[in-house]
């Protein structure tokens, strides 16, 4: 699009859709340990008697979560659109921005806030044992609240999209397996 009065609702709508798609694609395999955690714990429930909850209400949790960061991404991109800064290939056009996104991204990867939700990420039986509820709505609750660190953990990873290209596929897979190395690895942070 050329210029943001070309911007109807299909358009915001699309994507919409498009930043939604990429975040559930991007972030959920990142969360594969806690929702294979979920499983096991579910499973060993039902062989003592209690309710078995099927992985995919809590799962539903994390596209429910990413997806509601997509709709703050669109909104975002749409006003950088409208401001004239980013290219028809989705990318900052203006230096301040860009530097603004790298040096903010570098501050937060310090700050209280990434490390209390990168800990939440990172300690799927821990985040089982503290937050556990029961039934079907409970697992959907947890798959948000869990969904809910891993959007405070990598929020401004994904703005980065725009420093990057939101459309270069290879910055979107990088940033998706920095993401993962840094939810799994022992010393990933």
């Amino acid at each position: 699009m050329s210029n943001a009065q070309q911007w109807g609702a299909t358009a915001i709508f699309l994507l919409f859709v498009m930043w939604a798609v990429m975040m559930v694609a991007m972030m959920v395999p990142s969360a594969a340990p806690m929702i294979l955690t979920f499983f096991d714990v579910s499973r060993r429930r039902q062989t003592a008697g209690r309710q078995f909850v099927p992985v995919g209400f809590f799962l539903a949790g994390y596209p429910t979560i990413w997806t509601a960061y997509s709709a703050v991404a669109t909104v975002a991109q749409w006003g950088l659109h409208k401001a004239a800064l980013l290219s028809p290939a989705m990318t900052a056009t203006s230096p301040v921005l860009n530097g603004g996104l790298l040096i903010t991204a570098g501050i937060f990867q310090w700050t209280p806030l990434k490390r209390m939700c990168l800990k939440g990420c990172r300690s799927p039986l821990s985040f089982m044992m503290s937050e556990w509820r029961d039934g079907k709505a409970g697992a959907f609750i947890m798959g948000l609240r869990h969904g809910s660190y891993c959007v405070g953990c990598c929020w401004i990873l994904m703005a980065l999209l725009f420093v990057a290209g939101v459309m270069n596929l290879l910055w979107v897979a990088l940033i998706g397996l920095f993401v993962m190395a840094e939810k799994s690895l022992p010393r990933g942070d």
